[in-house]
């Protein structure tokens, strides 16, 4: 039988760093907290080519670039855009409620 997914806090909104990336550890898993053009996303912290971290990346409030080879994602869907990249990365249902950015596991 398959256990149903619920929110979970995750973290505050005010702890946010302002149209940037945010590391959030969230029991084993490395997460990057976006605060995108078009609101907040979350993936997996680690970049699908060569596993640096993303949160250490340029970010332009649209698109995450690698810091180790400059592999650029699309931080609102996930989608690999440039090489070397070419596995999109894993995206976690987000919602914000009550000033807590919250994921769906």
């Amino acid at each position: 039988m398959a256990r149903e997914k619920v929110w979970r806090d995750l973290i505050a909104v005010a702890d946010l760093e302002t149209g940037d990336v945010t590391p959030v550890t969230f029991g084993k898993r490395e997460l990057a907290v976006y605060d995108t053009v078009s609101g907040i996303t979350v993936s997996m912290a680690r970049c699908t080519h060569g596993a640096a971290n993303l949160c250490d990346g340029y970010f332009d409030g649209t698109n995450i670039e690698c810091p180790l080879h400059q592999g650029l994602f699309d931080a609102r869907t996930g989608t690999a855009l440039a090489a070397p990249a070419r596995v999109d990365l894993r995206m976690i249902e987000t919602q914000v409620r009550d000033g807590m950015v919250q994921i769906l596991i």
